[in-house]
């Protein structure tokens, strides 16, 4: 007898009374020609899933899964119409996410995720949570999603997570997934969360080593109350979140200081080029994960040129317009915009400075915008060439000098 069922996100967040954004149904008792008789469309490449003639939603068959070979898609997917939902249910991630609602409203939870709901609990269903390492940055995203409401993780799943770990389980990760979870998780309220999760299950070193590494580095107590690097670097992005910047700035915030971890130890807790250093990790980091070419610009020119905008009331008008010219400004402003609001995270997310004021960001913005709408018109009728070029570059620098003496008083008394 064919039954249909909501499950997943949908009754979860429904019993946190949050929005619902997505409904999933589940299937049992029927076929894929039974479904393609009713008019429902096959989308599905590994396994049986499909699209409601009317509603567009998705419907998949009620399925059991039997690991086969390392990773994520190593798996043999049985869809026969004898699978109950319960079974189906048991090959979930967590205990939250294996609830379902029959066509009555009855709600089926064999598992205890309407009890770890009201306890705050993040739980693995079975120890079959294990087989498929994306699971691991998924609880990591729900981690990072739901912290707000105080979720934990269980014991007994951070056990199995480092298990996971230590067993070599996780290398088989790839890029574009890995990527995929971590932009999701950026963009979460909380998405420190995420890292910090990682880091507490001993898997941060497996995933992204380069981020673990700056853990216990130290900095000037002067500058940065918190000392540690890796601490100010979550403080960081968990402020980038709070002033509502996007994933490609808050991808930005976690990259700045790579270089740090890399800091010869004679000259600690001073970090005297650590941006030339992090340029290095930061392209390598974006190659491994193959972020898209947005971010990584964006990563690149925050992680070498965010100290040039915390001193930037103390640069040279000719250093000024040499880092217009160096990120590009003059074709991508929103890029650079993007990366002051970066600095500006930066700058908050330190212990004691969480609301101190950043006059930097606008005022590099307000030099830069008003250096790019100069009227270039005349000199391009008179010069050409490389005597252009010079007359141009003379041109800006004459006037972005009086900017400064006019600008530079009001804004760094802020």
């Amino acid at each position: 007898m064919q039954k249909t069922y909501r499950v997943g996100g949908c009754i979860r967040d429904r019993l946190l009374k949050l929005p619902i954004k997505d409904e999933d149904w589940v299937k049992t008792g029927t076929t894929p020609e039974e479904m393609q008789s009713q008019g429902f469309l096959p989308i599905g490449k590994d396994f049986p899933v499909f699209l409601h003639p009317d509603s567009k939603q998705e419907y998949a068959l009620a399925r059991t899964e039997r690991k086969t070979s390392p990773g994520y898609t190593g798996f043999q997917f049985n869809t026969d119409p004898s699978i109950t939902i319960e079974q189906d249910l048991l090959r979930r991630d967590l205990t939250i996410n294996a609830i379902a609602e029959d066509e009555q409203g009855k709600l089926i939870d064999p598992y205890g995720g309407q009890q770890d709901i009201h306890d705050r609990i993040l739980r693995h269903v079975s120890p079959a949570f294990s087989e498929d390492p994306v699971r691991v940055l998924r609880v990591a995203r729900f981690a990072a999603r739901f912290h707000h409401l105080g979720f934990k993780l269980a014991a007994e799943t951070r056990a199995l997570i480092k298990d996971m770990g230590d067993s070599g389980e996780l290398d088989s990760l790839v890029a574009e997934r890995v990527w995929q979870e971590m932009q999701k998780a950026l963009g979460e309220n909380n998405p420190q969360i995420f890292f910090e999760l990682l880091r507490e299950c001993d898997v941060l070193q497996v995933l992204f080593p380069e981020i673990d590494q700056l853990f216990g580095v130290p900095q000037p107590a002067k500058h940065h109350p918190e000392i540690d690097t890796g601490i100010h670097v979550m403080m960081a992005l968990e402020k980038s979140a709070q002033l509502g910047f996007d994933t490609e700035i808050r991808f930005a915030v976690l990259m700045h200081d790579l270089g740090k971890a890399n800091t010869p130890k004679d000259i600690l807790p001073s970090h005297h080029g650590h941006e030339e250093r992090g340029v290095k990790k930061v392209k390598r980091f974006c190659k491994n994960w193959r972020s898209p070419k947005t971010y990584t610009e964006l990563a690149l020119i925050t992680c070498q040129f965010h100290t040039h905008i915390h001193r930037i009331f103390e640069l040279k008008a000719s250093t000024l317009l040499k880092l217009l010219s160096q990120t590009d400004y003059f074709r991508r402003p929103e890029r650079f915009i993007k990366m002051t609001k970066a600095c500006k995270a930066d700058s908050q997310g330190r212990l004691g400075h969480e609301n101190k004021p950043y006059p930097q960001a606008e005022y590099a913005c307000l030099i830069a915008k008003e250096i790019k709408g100069l009227d270039l018109s005349k000199l391009h009728q008179k010069y050409l060439g490389k005597d252009l070029g010079e007359q141009i570059y003379q041109f800006r620098l004459s006037h972005l000098k009086q900017l400064q003496q006019k600008l530079t008083p009001q804004f760094s008394a802020i």
